[in-house]
């Protein structure tokens, strides 16, 4: 049977310090590596074995990554990196206090960036501090400058399909240790959501969201490994556990 582990990364210094973060580079806080870890023993108290792996090319994801495996002791499973993974891009608002941010352009101009499904903050300025072009991770790749959920989903969706399906509908069990807004993507088009719904979808930090699928890959049920720290799933309460 087909199984999916979706892992967010544990917090990020800028997590913490509230903060859009987006495609900058950060890592792990103490506490966020001790997230990681525990995921990983949670996976490992499950015997849940895992045969691949895939997370961004984003320091915060790939040590959530690293750190999960090696807790579960499978720290010898193959990953793979890739920039499809990562985080939604929030444009002209990277680096930005969200607070600040909030005070500047109003509270419901900053929701409509945040939470919309389609709208995009304002595009990030060529040259800027957060210019990624010349970022030897992105050398040959064509990238935005910004984007929504939607857009995000459209980046995220041809990685699924052409990399992760096929590990799946082999058999696999397939780890995924990447972002919010890139597992959400996952997560609407394995679950069928609307543009509506997926709006309502919070992924905890560090907390593994472990998916049965049949060979079809249509799920049979999802539930969290950490449940003190599972966000409610209304809109996948047919499969929950």
């Amino acid at each position: 049977m087909p199984t999916l582990i979706l892992l967010r990364h544990g917090q990020s210094q800028w997590n913490l310090e509230n903060r859009f973060t987006g495609w900058v580079d950060v890592d792990l806080t103490a506490e966020g590596e001790a997230q990681a870890r525990r995921g990983g023993e949670l996976i490992k108290a499950e015997d849940i074995q895992i045969t691949r792996a895939f997370t961004s090319v984003l320091t915060r994801a790939i040590r959530t990554c690293n750190l999960a495996l090696d807790a579960a002791a499978q720290g010898f499973v193959p990953v793979i990196k890739d920039w499809r993974l990562n985080e939604r891009h929030y444009g002209g608002l990277t680096g930005l206090d969200k607070a600040e941010t909030a005070a500047k352009h109003g509270e419901d101009q900053v929701k409509i960036w945040r939470r919309s499904y389609d709208v995009p903050p304002p595009e990030l300025e060529a040259g800027s501090e957060f210019d990624f072009t010349k970022d030897r991770r992105y050398a040959g790749s064509v990238l935005p400058q910004t984007e929504s959920l939607k857009t995000t989903l459209d980046r995220v969706l041809p990685f699924w399909e052409e990399t992760i399906v096929p590990a799946l509908k082999s058999g696999e069990t397939v780890l995924v240790a990447a972002h919010g807004n890139s597992i959400r993507a996952i997560v609407k088009q394995l679950f069928d959501l609307s543009e509506a719904a997926i709006l309502e979808v919070e992924i905890p930090t560090g907390n593994p969201l472990v998916i049965q699928l049949t060979d079809e890959l249509r799920p049979l049920s999802a539930h969290y490994l950490d449940h003190e720290r599972a966000n409610p799933l209304p809109v996948l309460s047919a499969y929950t556990s």
